[in-house]
This record gives C-alpha cells, sequence and structure tokens, in this order.
C-alpha cells in the first residue's frame, strides 16, 4: 500500500506552489476548474435517455432528483469545486452557449463509462475531451491569465481495464496493457499542460477489489486482494511517470492525488459495519439501481440509512462514500487555502 503520509507531503507542495499565485480570498475569483474523467466525475454529460444517472433515485440526497450524477448526490467533482471556493464547473453537454457566466468556474468534460482508450460506451475519451477544450480555448473564452491559475482535474482508467477484460484480454498481457494506459494518459495530460492550464492533477485508481460489483459473490463481505493488488500497481507505475514529467519542468505541474489510500481508509473507519461494502441500491433479478419494468416497477431496493453507505451502486460511491474519501484527502489540502 502507498504511504499516506508521503503523499500527503507531495500533494501538499503541489499545492503550496500554486497557492503562492493566489492573494489572501482571492480563491473564487480567480481559479478555474477544468474535469476530464467518466463517471467518477461526471455532472450530467450523458444523454439524459440513455443513462440511469438521468433516473430516479440518482441524486436523491442531492440535489434532490436526478442531475446526470451517478450516485445519490454528490460526485468527487463537486467536493473538489467546493474546496476551491467555486461553484462545480458546468457540464460540457449542458452548456447553451460560452459565455462568461456559463462557464466563469470552468467546464466538466467527463463523461460516464469513458477511459483513456475507446471503451464499452460511444462517448468522448480522454483526448476528445481535450479536444473539446481545445476548441473552446481557440474562440478566446479564457485569457491565457486565466488558463494559466486554473487547475485541471484529471480521473478515469477504470472502464479500459473492464472493457479489455470483457473483450477476453489476457491477464498474463494485462501488465503490458497497463503501461499502454498509463503512457497514453501521459501523453493526454501533456496536451494539456501545452494549453496553458499550469496545474494538473491525476488521480490514482480507486480499489477495483472493493467494488460492490467485484464482491457480489462473497457478499460484499471483504475486498479482492488481488484486484486491489493491481489497483496499486497502476498507481505505482503512474505515480512514476508523474515524478519523470516533473523533474522535466522546472517547478511541479503535476500532482497525484492518492484516491486508493482514501478509499481504504473510509472503509477500515467503518470496521464495525458488516454492510460496509454493500451497495445502497441494490438491482433485483441482476438488474441495476434505477431501472423499471415495462409496467413502472421499480427492480431495485434503496437502503433505509443512505450516510452510513460507502456504495451507492454496484460501481459508484455515495454521496457519504465520497465525502469520506474527501474528508480524508482534505487535511493536505486545506492548509494550502484556508488562512
Amino acid at each position: 500500500m502507498v504511504k499516506r503520509g508521503a503523499t500527503a507531503v507531495a500533494v501538499f507542495f503541489f499545492f503550496v506552489s500554486f497557492a503562492l499565485q493566489l492573494s489572501s480570498g482571492d480563491v473564487e475569483k480567480k481559479t478555474l476548474l477544468f474535469v476530464f474523467g467518466d463517471s467518477y466525475a461526471d455532472t450530467g454529460n450523458l444523454p439524459r435517455e440513455a443513462s440511469t444517472s438521468w433516473k430516479w433515485p440518482y441524486g436523491i440526497t442531492f440535489p434532490g432528483k436526478p442531475s446526470g450524477r451517478f450516485s445519490d448526490g454528490r460526485v468527487f467533482t463537486d467536493f473538489i469545486a467546493k474546496f476551491l471556493g467555486i461553484k462545480s464547473p458546468i457540464p460540457y453537454k449542458l452548456m447553451k452557449n460560452l459565455n462568461t457566466n456559463s462557464t466563469r468556474y470552468g467546464i466538466n468534460f467527463a463523461h460516464g463509462g469513458t477511459g483513456v482508450f475507446k471503451t464499452m460506451v460511444d462517448y468522448p475519451n480522454m483526448s476528445t475531451q481535450i479536444d473539446f477544450l481545445q476548441q473552446i480555448i481557440d474562440r478566446k473564452v479564457y485569457s491565457s491569465q486565466a488558463l494559466n491559475a486554473s487547475i485541471a482535474l484529471v480521473s478515469l482508467a477504470g472502464n479500459d481495464y473492464s472493457t479489455y477484460l470483457a473483450k477476453n484480454g489476457s491477464l498474463k498481457d494485462l501488465p503490458e496493457f497497463s503501461k499502454s494506459v498509463i503512457g497514453n494518459l501521459t501523453k493526454n495530460i501533456k496536451r494539456i499542460r501545452l494549453l496553458g492550464i499550469k496545474k494538473i492533477v491525476i488521480t490514482g485508481l480507486h480499489p477495483l477489489g472493493c467494488l460492490p460489483l467485484n464482491i457480489a459473490t462473497n457478499a460484499y463481505r471483504n475486498c479482492n486482494t488481488g484486484e486491489n493488488y493491481f489497483s496499486e500497481s497502476h498507481n505505482r507505475l503512474l505515480k512514476q511517470n508523474i515524478e519523470t514529467l516533473n523533474d522535466e519542468v522546472s517547478t511541479p505541474v503535476f500532482a497525484y492525488l492518492d484516491i486508493y489510500d482514501a478509499f481504504i481508509s473510509s472503509i477500515e473507519t467503518r470496521q464495525n459495519n458488516s454492510d460496509k461494502l454493500k451497495p445502497c441500491c441494490v438491482g433485483a433479478n441482476g438488474e441495476g439501481c434505477g431501472w423499471i419494468d415495462n409496467m413502472g416497477k421499480k427492480l431495485f431496493d434503496v437502503c433505509k440509512n443512505r450516510k452510513n453507505s460507502l456504495f451507492w451502486d454496484s460501481i459508484h460511491p455515495s454521496d457519504a462514500g465520497w465525502r469520506a474519501v474527501y474528508s480524508w484527502l482534505k487535511p493536505s489540502l486545506a492548509s494550502i487555502f484556508v488562512s
């Protein structure tokens, strides 16, 4: 497992260099957040008619109705925006026009189900998401000064692996595929920097072996150590690439955000909860959360106390789960922006 103390120090000094660019009380006025990723970061980019994220009971905790988020409430993007003192940036697909009002907090390009490469869904992958930002920058929506004071959040890769395995990829060749994923991810974050964004935060891979989808067969009792080991391997290689990138520039530009340890810690703090890994919204007869039959009858059940559940459905954290992850990460960031 990655050492948490070292990670906290690395993230601390990364944000120190950024904080020095901001005067006291000026975070909300200057900071833009650009988001690239999958369903862990998506706040409403998928089509309403094609995604359960727009169906009840998604959004039941926040904002009280489906909002396109794969959660009963907020996702990771929302908590990072809150930390920066801004509203969650508008989803790219929901922008009606490119004006300073709709884009003043940045833009969220994340699309659920996507990855570094093409996945099982026909939505924009990471390179296409960056293309969208390139087009917006070319239209002079943001000044170079605004971009220089902005942050990019990159959160994806899990769908690349699930797609690889679903297409009968060899477990023996998985490490080589992982190198390809991280290699292309690295090229993409370098491209983001060339667009003028000077600070880029990349999340590690969450513990795949703790996802309810992967442990349903053992009644959600324990995480799968083998799958978690793979997540750790991915994260080690990703961190090495990020360190190499930072060695190539005069000041640190790229930062690794330790989502893995944040998840593990959140699980461990619920050690007395026997259902800590069980999703709150569970589909019946193999169906998913939010599914209904032809007669309108719901094919899922929702737990009584959502605050006790780390996971909302078989893949995605709940509002409480993301809050716990954010709370673990916050101490390494709060001292940067809070005097």
